[in-house]
């Protein structure tokens, strides 16, 4: 409900527009339409744009409401209202039952006319909300093929909507029918480019993250910890006999085994904390923030256990007639003093000698 001030606020356009003349008043709605435009390109939001266009309605014009209602994506129901002015009354609220069948807003929405409602109580659809109006005018809003919603304006004058002040009002409704269409545009661009981002930052045979990936989140993650003196560890994965595998088996196969491989580490890996990326070729490899080399040892361990019982079959191996990993675990407290590259290093030695050692194994670095 507006407060006494406001309700004086309100009245100031309505004394202003009963002393113009006719060349007054179009000067008045010249203005308005020229501030809607401004307006339009102010917010930063698309709520924030129509919030200002109909708060410029009321402040300047003898309309004690106006708002903006717009459908979802079917065109059959209205999901949301951003209004201005007096509501001396309750109407009901918005809700997931309004549909277009309802109200002079859904005559609106249905025919894909303007509506204009010379006396209110005697149109049969018509909504109050506020006792004093005595007229209302319903503009499509429209951009193309698509209809977004409805502008709607109440008056307390019956001979308020002229027809230059129903062009005036189909022009704001083509104003706010634009805004609504670049916003989504520019949502739907946003969308794109967080969708090429992600894209950018995966592998595109396993799905799980990739070289760059990982080498921004070990970058990141070794100045976090660092100025926390929290370890960071480091799983290097290596898929034993890769190359015979494809030999013997073919690519496709071979593909199918990292795939495989990499879902078994992502379930050792905690999404909220921890990545696991493809390191390059048949590597796999978990950055996992806050632990040491015990545990990545068990992470390690449990990790080759759990390829061994998947039991992928690798004819050409010299270790298994099956597909298994050697692993090398680091951990280092990361110091400003060392490249992140240190770790890296440290794991790959580690796995370096656990592939000596025979395969299929799990070695930490010293």
């Amino acid at each position: 409900m507006a407060d006494p001030s406001g309700r004086k606020a309100s009245q100031e356009p309505q004394l202003r527009w009963a002393q113009e003349d006719a060349p007054g008043r179009g000067a008045m709605l010249a203005a308005l339409l020229a501030d809607i435009s401004r307006e339009a390109l102010q917010g930063e939001t698309l709520d924030a744009v129509l919030q200002r266009i109909v708060d410029c309605l009321v402040r300047q014009l003898p309309v004690p409401i106006a708002s903006i209602i717009l459908l979802d994506d079917a065109g059959t129901r209205f999901v949301q209202e951003v209004w201005a002015g007096d509501l001396d009354l309750h109407p009901p609220e918005l809700a997931s039952n309004w549909t277009v069948d309802m109200g002079a807003a859904g005559r609106c929405a249905r025919s894909g006319e303007a509506q204009l409602i010379t006396d209110v109580d005697r149109d049969p659809d018509y909504i109050a909300g506020n006792s004093a109006v005595a007229s209302e005018y319903l503009v499509p809003i429209r951009h193309r093929e698509r209809l977004h919603g409805v502008l709607n304006i109440e008056s307390t004058d019956a001979g308020f909507f002229t027809t230059e002040a129903r062009a005036v009002f189909d022009a704001i409704a083509a104003q706010v029918a634009g805004a609504i269409h670049l916003a989504r545009v520019v949502g739907e661009l946003e969308a794109a480019n967080r969708k090429l981002e992600l894209l950018s930052m995966s592998d595109g045979l396993t799905g799980i993250a990739n070289r760059r990936s990982f080498d921004q989140r070990l970058a990141a993650d070794w100045t976090r910890l660092g100025a926390e003196g929290r370890s960071l560890a480091l799983v290097l994965v290596d898929a034993d006999c890769f190359k015979p595998l494809n030999d013997a088996l073919g690519h496709l196969y071979g593909d199918e085994c990292l795939r495989e491989l990499a879902r078994i580490c992502a379930g050792f890996a905690d999404p909220a904390i921890d990545l696991v990326a493809r390191f390059g070729g048949e590597e796999l490899v978990l950055v996992l923030p806050g632990r040491d080399v015990a545990d990545g040892m068990a992470i390690g361990e449990a990790l080759r256990a759990e390829v061994e019982a998947a039991a992928m079959s690798h004819p050409a191996s010299a270790v298994a007639p099956h597909v298994t990993v050697s692993v090398g675990v680091a951990a280092l407290v990361p110091d400003a003093a060392q490249a992140p590259e240190a770790l890296i290093t440290a794991a790959d030695r580690a796995l370096y000698r656990a592939k000596a050692r025979g395969r299929n194994r799990v070695v930490a670095a010293p």
